[in-house]
């Protein structure tokens, strides 16, 4: 872990960087636009970034959309694939969930492959007091495996 660093300053964002993983790599990101993606950034409530210490590289990404009071929704989570296995995951998702604004706040994510990741960070399964209404087929394709 001491060959990266993680950052929550929204500036040092790579927007070029994490385009370019998303469009091309996530799964659920491949639907937007990049102006649609300009705008989630622009409007975000908190990015998080993985940086190389050395080059100074964003190799993973968090964003997080809020009400800034109780709630927040955390999206776009990624670790570039060769990156991987070092613990950067966890340690980005920490950094966006425990150590910022959001640490008492109600979390959701959408994930269909990384639940044991999110388990190990508090993440469950909704209780009965969580409904969620999906989005219209207008908003985009959705690329789900």
């Amino acid at each position: 872990m001491s060959a990266y660093e993680i950052d929550d300053d929204p500036a040092r964002i790579d927007r070029d960087a994490a385009w370019a993983f998303l469009s091309q790599h996530a799964y659920w990101g491949r639907w937007r636009t990049r102006e649609v993606f300009d705008r989630q950034l622009d409007r975000a409530w908190r990015l998080v970034g993985v940086y190389e210490r050395e080059s100074g590289r964003m190799v993973g990404f968090a964003r997080a959309t809020s009400d800034g009071e109780a709630l927040a929704y955390l999206g776009d989570v990624y670790v570039e694939p060769e990156h991987r296995g070092a613990g950067l995951g966890r340690a980005l998702v920490t950094k966006m969930l425990e150590e910022g604004p959001g640490a008492d706040f109600r979390w959701m994510l959408h994930t269909s492959d990384m639940h044991p990741l999110y388990a190990k960070l508090g993440f469950r399964a909704p209780d009965h007091t969580y409904m969620e209404r999906p989005a219209s087929p207008n908003l985009g394709p959705r690329l789900v495996p």
